[in-house]
């Protein structure tokens, strides 16, 4: 309920106060189709991208089971309250009916969230430096990049930390802990945790030293390519580089996707929205303001409003399919080494119990 109010008032009444929707739809009807194909094309290519990511995650996926996994459970996120969680659930059951096991769906979601939250906290610090090298500065990309900066190094520090130091004792603490709330709940404390989180933690290096450059460029190219998509729907709303120059347009593209980290709306409604214009109007006249705005929109409307109908007309082949049993298998994948550095790839897709984690 909160959400609603909070997007109501950001779209009801912050945003008109720059340009209205009215003179802001005129402006979108007189776009040139040439431009509205080119805004097209950097749609897709930033879908594909985000698709491209999800296999350098899942190498046992085809590109096709990733559009599905992408666009599924993002319809949800970006609709449902809770979505995020909702989404995750859907992610598990498309995963698991591929024969994806519980632990690499852990592992896929646990990486997927990490690389995804160090883009966002990296793209202040590129934008800040690329502002710096225009010659220009601008204090809350400051503070954004600085804060962005402090939180990327601590999550690189732990993870590192947690990726090359024995975790026998941290077992050992988790398996008590573990065991004090089975005995709570009058239930036999007979499950060993260590084993399977050591054969995690392996998984997760063995993954990494295979694939963690792919996975690092993958992730890049998903963020750029929406970064992208802004920049075309700026240039075919008719804004120059003399009154937004993409250095600019880039700063308030990642001041934006910061903000959208923060769970205030599904999928930043409406705080994406007023803060991409309001950082690009910035100094503005009133018809420019209002191509600008134009442009936003149009840029939410394939990045966010897309997504929904593709994103549920893809779960509902995804649960006719799994009904009839007519889905896809994932490939195998031997470029990975199992946990114990030896034989076929760890990461291979089997038809392990879906119940061992």
């Amino acid at each position: 309920m909160l959400s609603i109010v909070v997007v109501a008032a950001l779209l009801g009444f912050g945003l008109p106060q720059l340009a209205s929707y009215q003179a802001v739809w005129v402006d979108l009807g007189t776009m040139p189709w040439p431009r509205t194909i080119l805004v097209a094309c950097a749609g897709v290519a930033n879908l594909v991208a985000s698709w491209v990511m999800i296999v350098t995650l899942l190498p046992s996926l085809r590109l096709r089971q990733a559009a599905v996994l992408n666009l599924g459970p993002t319809a949800a996120a970006n609709t449902l309250p809770a979505g995020e969680a909702v989404a995750l659930g859907i992610s598990w059951a498309m995963l698991s009916s591929w024969g994806i096991s519980t632990k690499q769906y852990v592992l896929y979601t646990l990486l997927s969230g990490a690389f995804n939250t160090g883009a966002k906290l990296s793209l202040p610090i590129v934008a800040l430096a690329v502002l710096a090298l225009a010659g220009e500065s601008n204090t809350g990309l400051t503070v954004a990049a600085v804060t962005g900066l402090a939180l990327l190094f601590l999550g690189a520090t732990a993870l590192f930390t947690a990726l090359h130091t024995d975790t026998s004792r941290a077992q050992h603490h988790l398996q008590r802990l573990l065991t004090i709330a089975l005995r709570r709940m009058h239930r036999p404390a007979s499950w060993q945790l260590g084993p399977v989180l050591a054969d995690f933690h392996q998984q997760t290096r063995a993954l990494l030293a295979a694939r963690g450059v792919r996975i690092l460029l993958a992730t890049a190219t998903a963020h750029l390519s929406m970064a992208l998509v802004l920049l075309t729907c700026l240039y075919a709303s008719g804004v120059t580089q003399a009154q937004v120059p993409w250095p600019t347009a880039l700063a308030a593209f990642a001041f934006a996707r910061l903000l959208s980290a923060l769970p205030i709306t599904p999928g930043g409604l409406g705080v994406v929205e007023l803060s991409l214009t309001g950082f690009l109007a910035i100094g503005l006249d009133g018809p420019t303001i209002t191509k600008v705005t134009a442009a936003v929109l149009l840029f939410r409307a394939i990045t966010y409003l897309l997504p929904i109908p593709l994103g549920a007309a893809a779960y509902l082949t995804w649960r006719s399919q799994a009904r009839n049993g007519t889905e896809q298998r994932p490939r195998p994948t031997p470029d990975l080494p199992d946990a114990d550095g030896t034989g076929p790839a760890a990461m291979r897709t089997t038809m392990e119990s879906r119940d061992e984690c």
